[in-house]
């Protein structure tokens, strides 16, 4: 059970690491559920062990296996999500927690086009409501799956990047083009001035 917090900081919450409800009203405590994103980045409280909790492929969150299904607890621990040198954690002011992550924390689900200062803006909702708009401070970046194919990806935060949903990855192809980088002709999109290279336009046709 989550122990109260001290108005002078006398007694700390509940440890994360003792499971979800600990964790959930630390990251509350963190401001995670005014929607804002605390400063996780300048924490660097003890490492107490790994959580039994992992973000899917498909960006779904589990608890000891099963689907956390609530989404505003899901944005609730997005907000304290950091990825360190060695591993995915929630992080509070007072002790941090390894979680595993399967392939990105997040999924890019909605994509949207606008006209900006800098010609097309792509703009992309992920699965817990942030929209980041690709450009300069926030890249998109194309690998190659091993069945997938090509799988693209948007920087979100940090090193912490949202894989963008197959049916979206179609939507760059329609509104991609060929450019000459480097002597060689590539098949990408354009961004806020920025234009990223999917892959050589010889091999375009393989997604058809």
């Amino acid at each position: 059970m989550a122990q109260q917090v001290q108005a002078g900081g006398e007694a700390a919450s509940s440890s994360a690491s003792r499971g979800l409800e600990g964790l959930t009203q630390a990251a509350r405590e963190a401001g995670g559920e005014q929607r804002r994103l605390p400063p996780v980045h300048l924490w660097n409280p003890p490492f107490c062990g790994d959580l039994d909790m992992r973000i899917g492929r498909d960006g779904t969150w589990f608890y000891n296996g099963t689907p956390i299904g609530r989404p505003a607890l899901v944005r609730l621990f997005s907000t304290i999500l950091r990825k360190d040198e060695d591993r995915y954690v929630l992080v509070t002011p007072l002790e941090k927690v390894g979680i595993k992550v399967e392939d990105a924390p997040f999924l890019a689900v909605e994509l949207a086009q606008e006209k900006g200062e800098n010609g097309r803006a792509l703009k992309f909702r992920t699965n817990v409501d942030d929209w980041v708009e690709a450009g300069p401070d926030h890249p998109l970046r194309f690998e190659a799956g091993e069945a997938e194919g090509l799988k693209p990806y948007v920087h979100v935060r940090a090193d912490l990047w949202a894989l963008v949903k197959r049916a979206l990855f179609y939507e760059l192809v329609d509104v991609g083009e060929k450019r000459i980088i480097a002597g060689d002709e590539m098949f990408g999109v354009e961004s806020n001035g920025v234009f990223f290279p999917m892959m050589r336009a010889d091999q375009l046709e393989a997604l058809s």
